[in-house]
């Protein structure tokens, strides 16, 4: 019954964003998942795709602060966590936070500065904390950061490091709207803005509730034995150079939990891990020049990976 009212308020979250992006509810799903394990999201496309509008629904619809971050390559890490500036009426440091200190943040064209202000959502992204001048301020939850990048305009870009492509727990591409989902989206631009008129569905404690509901998903041992076995595969695959960490397996199980929950249920199936190991595996891998050279690329490899590896028959229920 639990499960149940759950997924009754996350398909409220999907419809209003679906008032906003039309044809991409994969997408949002995949967004949600994110935001209930506690995980962020990468997401690669072209622009004028809806990336901006998708987050920025999403905060809405759940009542969160929204902040957006313009990466440039002028940007310093305090220009992202925030900085101390000296007060002289008061003789002393005033700590003026800055657009990290949010619930949903959009980190756009994160490849346009410099590795030193990527650098500055490290621990952001994994302790939900930062560190300025000695004193650690955590983050209040939930703590979400979509980041996107353009994958075409390479001149001028700094390629996320491994350390930082490993704190995201999803990357996707939203791709372009059908015929007829395009003409949808004229249709609703022509007269109103969508965006403008849309409102909170869930507050934000039902949202806590909610990633607090998504720990308890049942994760059967067989489960946890094919996520392990998909992790080593990578590890062991030629055209490997590095393959996924445990922390990589860890994101696949926490994601697994958050898709069954927004499925409206109680325990993770083995087709959860399928459907999310591309999404959670592929920017984990380093491959090695050779592939590169023959066309194969990580989701081309994740891809083999589970046609080769054998599906466990044993329901998570049990």
């Amino acid at each position: 019954m639990i499960f149940k009212q759950a997924n009754q308020k996350l398909e409220k979250v999907l419809g209003n964003i679906e008032k906003v992006i039309i044809g991409k509810r994969d997408i949002a799903e995949l967004s949600i998942v994110a935001l209930l394990s506690g995980g962020h999201v990468l997401l690669e496309d072209v622009p004028g795709v809806g990336k901006t509008i998708m987050v920025r629904a999403l905060a809405k619809s759940i009542g969160a602060s929204f902040k957006r971050i313009q990466f440039t390559p002028d940007l310093l890490p305090s220009d992202v966590t925030g900085v101390s500036i000296f007060n002289p009426k008061e003789q002393a440091f005033i700590f003026r936070p800055g657009p990290i200190m949010g619930h949903i943040i959009l980190a756009d064209e994160i490849n346009r500065t410099s590795p030193k202000t990527q650098s500055a959502l490290l621990e952001a992204m994994e302790e939900a904390s930062v560190t300025i001048d000695g004193v650690t301020r955590g983050l209040e939850k939930p703590f979400f950061v979509m980041a996107t990048q353009n994958p075409i305009e390479y001149e001028g870009t700094y390629p996320l490091p491994e350390a930082q492509l490993d704190r995201f727990l999803l990357k996707m591409k939203m791709g372009y709207p059908s015929a007829a989902e395009e003409i949808e989206v004229l249709q609703r631009a022509q007269y109103m803005a969508p965006l403008e008129e849309l409102e909170s569905v869930i507050t934000l404690d039902e949202l806590r509730a909610l990633q607090a509901e998504a720990r308890t998903v049942i994760v059967d041992d067989t489960i946890k034995g094919y996520i392990v076995e998909l992790s080593n595969r990578t590890r062991s695959h030629l055209s490997v150079y590095l393959g996924v960490s445990p922390r990589g397996s860890i994101a696949l199980m926490k994601a697994a939990q958050a898709y069954a929950l927004v499925q409206g249920r109680d325990y993770v199936l083995p087709d959860d891990v399928q459907y999310l190991a591309p999404y959670v595996f592929s920017h984990r891998l380093i491959l090695k020049p050779e592939a590169n050279y023959d066309g194969f690329d990580a989701e081309m490899v994740i891809h083999e990976i589970l046609a080769k590896t054998h599906i466990p028959v044993k329901r998570a229920l049990t």
